[in-house]
């Protein structure tokens, strides 16, 4: 327990006294927040996106309207949850009951209802499902923080191992009494000790910034982010168990990251996407430590609604874990 808590002291003072990565790490996300709040504050989006239940039936002219993008779903109970949570601007059924859903707080159903009207749809009945209206900035807010950690804890981890190991720092090391196990272990307690401190800084501070919304709980969200924290420390180990080249870490690293930038949903709704590419999304962990916060804060979640998530990031900490502690080596 000695050697873990020297070398646990040791990294946090060396990352404190690293007043630019300190710096940024904390400050970064604040400037995404208010970039994010100034750039999509207005409503004028290019595309309504809207759900068709038995798209087959009927070939009207709303279908192939500018601006509309259908998206196809076999089971209507998931197209009104999305359209309840503001992920669909209008759920439409063509069928024998020829039938539109909007959602009465999303300004984009009041227009996209014109919109059909305007296209031979005034015959359609009308259904209306209720929701808090969710602005970009809340709906962003989580991707943020989950993409701060992403990159907190794989660079924090990956890329000081391996500029340890290439300095001669590891070799000495290994000289001492401390084991391996302990010496991971204690990188990855302080990443989450400084993470999980930076993160709740964020998280407030941005209270100050923007006036977010948040449905559920504290405690819930702090877990999900501990968990997807863990996760993404373990995937930094197997990137610098055995590299030496700090060039080469870097460009692994961010080869992991640039996909789960892109594909995990932290800027932008993956639905009318390729299925292929949700597909893919799944077996990104930033993906799930984005949909499990994004269902807390602008959902309520609770833990039964983010099991899912909860338990795919689990496996894949576990498994990260397991290959990076296996094939680590001091030198």
């Amino acid at each position: 327990m000695k050697r873990f808590i020297a070398v646990l002291k040791a990294r946090n003072i060396e990352f404190i006294r690293d007043r630019s990565a300190l710096s940024w790490t904390i400050f970064m996300p604040f400037f995404l927040i208010i970039g994010f709040a100034v750039i999509f504050s207005g409503d004028d989006k290019t595309i309504y996106k809207v759900g068709l239940i038995n798209p087959n039936n009927s070939n009207i002219e709303f279908i192939t309207t500018k601006y509309i993008q259908p998206i196809t779903f076999d089971n209507i109970e998931i197209a009104l949850d999305k359209l309840k949570h503001h992920k669909l601007d209008m759920v439409l059924e063509l069928s024998e009951i020829n039938a539109y859903w909007i959602n009465s707080s999303a300004p984009n159903g009041y227009l996209v209802e014109r919109i059909l009207w305007g296209t031979g749809g005034k015959e359609f009945s009308k259904q209306i499902v209720e929701g808090d209206e969710i602005d970009y900035v809340d709906w962003v807010l989580p991707g943020i923080l989950s993409f701060n950690i992403m990159f907190g804890c794989l660079f924090g981890v990956g890329y000081v191992i391996v500029r340890y190991r290439k300095s001669g720092y590891l070799k000495r090391l290994k000289a001492t009494p401390l084991k391996s196990m302990e010496f991971l272990l204690a990188q990855m307690a302080s990443r989450l000790l400084l993470m999980m401190t930076i993160t709740l800084i964020v998280l407030f501070g941005s209270a100050l910034i923007v006036d977010y919304t948040m449905h559920g709980s504290y405690l819930l969200l702090f877990f999900v982010f501990l968990l997807g924290s863990i996760c993404m420390i373990s995937l930094g180990l197997i990137v610098a168990a055995r590299i030496t080249s700090e060039e080469l870490a870097g460009g692994l690293l961010n080869l992991a990251t640039w996909p789960m930038m892109v594909l995990s949903g932290v800027w932008f709704s993956l639905e009318g996407t390729h299925p292929l590419i949700q597909q893919a999304a799944q077996v990104l962990p930033l993906t799930h430590i984005v949909d499990a916060s994004r269902a807390v804060m602008t959902e309520g979640a609770g833990l039964a609604d983010i099991s899912g998530n909860l338990i795919v990031l689990g496996i894949m900490s576990i498994v990260f874990l397991f290959i990076g502690a296996r094939i680590f080596r001091w030198d």
